[in-house]
């Protein structure tokens, strides 16, 4: 559990850093693709240590406070003691919210994950999480993000989660 706090509480250092005496930004509005790494830890009880990703991210602004978004990628979530890493392309569709606090923004997004290994199933994935996108490009996020796996896969483990944190560079198309 201290890792965990210590994650959430490094990434809002960094928000507050990033808003702190920041005047509020003029964002601009289009389609965007950024381009992310993400690291996390897994939550309590979960059979897995920690997970590493990579995605891309379409992100069609409706104004300049709401946005949905596409994404899609590779994650693999590496498992504990005897239990194998599950790897997955996970494939979520959400929504992005941006309270007009510089570039501070709400994500959420649902989507399906699916297990490349044989007779891996999909799963059902969720998350939440904050983060904020600066003029220039860089965005940095945490979330939780949450796997519900189909009991008849080959890799079925009860309940998976993890914290993580999410590194990437958006440009517009």
């Amino acid at each position: 559990m201290k890792t965990i706090t210590k994650l959430f509480a490094a990434a809002a250092v960094l928000v507050t850093f990033a808003t702190t005496g920041v005047q509020a930004q003029e964002r601009a509005t289009g389609v965007r693709l950024g381009i992310g790494v993400s690291g996390g830890v897994a939550d309590h009880g979960s059979p897995f240590e920690y997970g590493l990703g990579a995605d891309l991210r379409f992100q069609f602004d409706l104004s300049k406070e709401l946005s949905l978004t596409a994404s899609g990628g590779y994650t693999r979530l590496m498992g504990k003691d005897n239990v194998a890493d599950y790897d997955f392309i996970p494939a979520k569709g959400g929504i992005k919210i941006f309270p007009q606090i510089g570039g501070t923004y709400l994500l959420g997004e649902a989507g399906a994950g699916f297990g490349i290994k044989d007779g891996s199933k999909t799963s059902l994935i969720w998350s939440g999480g904050l983060g904020y996108a600066w003029n220039n490009g860089l965005d940095i996020s945490a979330r939780y993000e949450g796997y519900k796996q189909d009991a008849t896969s080959t890799t079925y483990q009860p309940y998976n989660g993890q914290f993580a944190l999410r590194l990437a560079y958006g440009f517009k198309l």
